[in-house]
């Protein structure tokens, strides 16, 4: 079993409060829980940063040091990509191997857009990435949500094309689950095929919720998979 820990919309920015609240100090409980946990890996589902500025990004690692497992992030529409790479070059990535697990991420950020899109080429890159990959089972993160919130978030905020990438999704069978942040909120919703997880922000939520959290997920040698959200 691989234990895999997923936080999400940090919003750290050159000043400690962001979005009316203390990002930094947040960031670091929420990193003082899980440290004292055992698990394999740490993903970061985008907007690790607010401001998109190199300050933000080396302030996060000194949030991160006292996490000592492998670490893998991408961006959001809050990040600046070059800044991000010149911090988290190492933690880049778009598809690793967990055991059995293979995780697969996707690009859905628009240039000065909050919305997201899956570009055709993004999606041609994903549907060989499917096709090469070794894993038993299959676990595909991006940063926007695939579906309605079905609350008060603004789904127009979401991805503008789902239809696109599910006609992907829906070709690979090994795929158990499709996990995303952006939308501020603890969500669950189950596709015909595999379940769909929102994971929350560690800064704060965009619901009635006043905790922040992080989601945790078992993935099992037998391609089940549990998972629950950690509040604080």
């Amino acid at each position: 079993m691989i234990k895999l820990l997923q936080i999400s919309d940090c919003h750290i920015d050159d000043q400690a409060l962001a979005m009316g609240v203390d990002t930094q100090t947040n960031l670091a409980k929420v990193v003082k829980k899980i440290s004292n946990q055992k698990f394999e890996a740490l993903l970061i589902s985008g907007d690790l940063s607010n401001s998109g500025s190199l300050y933000s990004y080396k302030r996060l690692k000194e949030i991160l040091l006292p996490i000592q497992q492998p670490t893998y992030v991408f961006g959001g529409n809050h990040d600046n990509i070059d800044q991000l790479t010149k911090e988290f070059s190492d933690n880049l990535f778009n598809h690793i191997t967990l055991g059995k697990w293979g995780l697969i991420t996707i690009d859905s950020v628009q240039l000065h857009k909050t919305s997201g899109l899956v570009t055709e080429e993004a999606l041609e890159t994903l549907n060989q990435t499917l096709k090469n990959s070794t894993a038993d089972y299959i676990m595909v993160a991006l940063h926007h949500p695939i579906v309605s919130m079905n609350s008060s978030w603004n789904d127009e905020l979401s991805l503008e094309n789902p239809q696109d990438l599910f006609r992907i999704l829906n070709k690979h069978s090994k795929i158990r689950c499709v996990i995303f942040g952006h939308a501020h909120e603890a969500a669950h919703f189950y596709h015909e095929k595999f379940d769909i997880i929102s994971c929350p922000s560690t800064a704060l939520q965009f619901t009635q919720e006043t905790r922040i959290g992080f989601n945790e997920y078992h993935l099992y040698n037998n391609g089940k998979i549990n998972w629950t959200t950690q509040w604080i």
